[in-house]
């Protein structure tokens, strides 16, 4: 990596978003684009982020963690504590490490639960089991280090029940509304909260915050922050820049000038002999 002036990673799931590349770059003192190692770990572990976010006072759907050794030692105990944290289904059971959905399920019976919550444990030692909401998606962009900005708001209407892995990387598995059609301070709270959830893990460079808005009352819920969002062509943070006024090119440039402005000031916290 001799002479080399900034790294962007775009990588996605573990090793690549949780924060051991970015230590890796930090060692090598390489400016990167994005979130620093503390903020990329909690980014990626769902239960530390809604743990943190319920500490913050965000607004975010009940959930409960269940572990892979409790799970494989005492089921019957642990579908018992689920449904004294949350009650019956529908939930969504996820991963609490995983990246682009992958191993995620929406469950609607007891049955369905056992199964998907055997499926999750698949792909990280713990689960997060969330109580599933009739709810519109929306998501908003974030841009910075210290003095961060939120980007106009989206709506994401997937064609099939839920946002999954097909719906985000096949063509026409989803439609984006820009801007989302939401009450105007509804919009604003969007944005404020996504500014809340950005400074709450200590993020850098970029994010994209996703939410819920309950269809019954349009409550607005804090989902997840993904530290390292997509950059494909049917990506939604670029997207929400362009309809910002920020085209893609001047985007990479800007992500490139925070990566720079954030190393200068580690720089300044860890000087080097």
């Amino acid at each position: 990596l001799r002479g080399v002036d900034v790294v962007f990673p775009l990588l996605h799931g573990p090793y690549g978003e949780d924060g051991t590349v970015q230590g890796l770059l930090e060692l090598a003192g390489i400016p990167y684009v994005g979130a620093g190692v503390s903020a990329s770990a909690v980014g990626m572990d769902k239960a530390l982020m809604k743990a943190l976010f319920h500490e913050q006072g965000l607004p975010i759907p009940e959930f409960c963690v269940v572990r892979r050794g409790e799970w494989e030692k005492d089921r019957a105990s642990r579908l018992a504590f689920i449904a004294a944290v949350l009650g019956a289904p529908p939930f969504f059971v996820k991963p609490s490490n995983s990246g682009s959905s992958i191993g995620i399920s929406r469950v609607s019976t007891p049955e369905a639960l056992v199964q998907a919550i055997d499926q999750a444990c698949l792909y990280d030692r713990k689960v997060l089991v969330e109580r599933a909401i009739d709810a519109r998606e929306v998501e908003c962009s974030v841009l910075g280090n210290e003095d961060p900005i939120a980007s106009v708001v989206g709506e994401i209407v997937p064609k099939g029940p839920f946002y999954d892995y097909a719906s985000k990387y096949t063509e026409g598995g989803m439609s984006l509304v820009v801007p989302a059609v939401l009450p105007p301070e509804l919009l604003e709270q969007t944005r404020e909260l996504a500014l809340r959830a950005y400074r709450a893990i200590d993020c850098a460079g970029m994010a994209r915050v996703d939410f819920f808005v309950r269809r019954t009352d349009l409550a607005l819920l804090v989902n997840e922050i993904n530290t390292i969002p997509g950059f494909t062509a049917m990506s939604v943070f670029p997207k929400l820049w362009e309809a910002s006024g920020l085209p893609y090119p001047r985007l990479v440039d800007r992500l490139i000038e925070l990566a720079l402005e954030r190393a200068a000031d580690r720089a300044r916290s860890h000087p080097t002999a």
